[in-house]
């Protein structure tokens, strides 16, 4: 943190994608959300210099086309303010689709939200037709293989790296639907999208839902 900047609260704000909101990238979110904010009266705290920025961040950034109930906007704050009642405040100035779930205050000087990411999971729901059988095979080969070849970018240029780290789980669970565990954040980032291709599945989901971060705090 900035020793210059009067902080004088921080809020952690749990909330969901859904409906059409799940097409909004991640930069277009952190718009719509200084827009609530300011929309529902909020005293967000701006950066200083000749382009102020609101002192928001996300947790970490979703795909898109995929739903969410756990993502978690910090906000910065320049006076404190109560608790009470303001998931509604903010409800009534969110547009459809922004789901508000919990709101808590965390320590003015605590770490970036970013920095304690460590992994993320995801519910894919499966067309009925999917075979079953088949894809618990395929699961098992790919846990079973001490690599995953994932396609990244760097200098510029295109590189395969041993991705397998990032897998800590790939299931079915008892109603069919396939779920993923996988590492996000600074320590390295899988996409949901990247396993499904793995298992064949691209013609066989409906739908991606990210349902639990995983994170370290100190």
């Amino acid at each position: 943190m900035i020793d210059n900047i009067p902080i004088k609260q921080r809020l952690h704000i749990t909330f969901g994608k859904y409906d059409a909101l799940i097409y909004t990238g991640n930069l277009d979110i952190a718009k719509l959300w200084e827009r609530v904010l300011r929309r529902a009266g909020l005293p967000i705290l701006y950066s200083e210099g000749f382009n102020p920025r609101p002192r928001i961040a996300l947790a970490s950034a979703l795909p898109l086309g995929i739903s969410s109930e756990c993502e978690i906007l910090d906000v910065s704050l320049r006076e404190i303010i109560p608790l009470d009642g303001l998931a509604d405040r903010l409800t009534a100035t969110s547009p459809a689709g922004l789901r508000i779930f919990a709101i808590s205050e965390v320590p003015v000087r605590s770490p970036t939200l970013t920095q304690h990411i460590r992994s993320a999971e995801y519910r894919v729901t499966l067309d009925t037709d999917t075979n079953l059988s088949t894809l618990q095979d395929r699961i098992a080969r790919l846990l079973a293989s001490d690599h995953f070849a994932q396609e990244r970018e760097r200098k510029g240029k295109p590189v395969t790296v041993n991705a397998r780290n990032l897998i800590n789980d790939v299931r079915l669970d008892a109603d069919g639907s396939l779920i993923l565990h996988l590492s996000t954040g600074d320590q390295g980032n899988l996409r949901p999208d990247e396993l499904i291709r793995a298992l064949e599945l691209d013609d066989h989901y409906l739908t991606i839902h990210r349902y639990r971060l995983h994170m370290t705090m100190p």
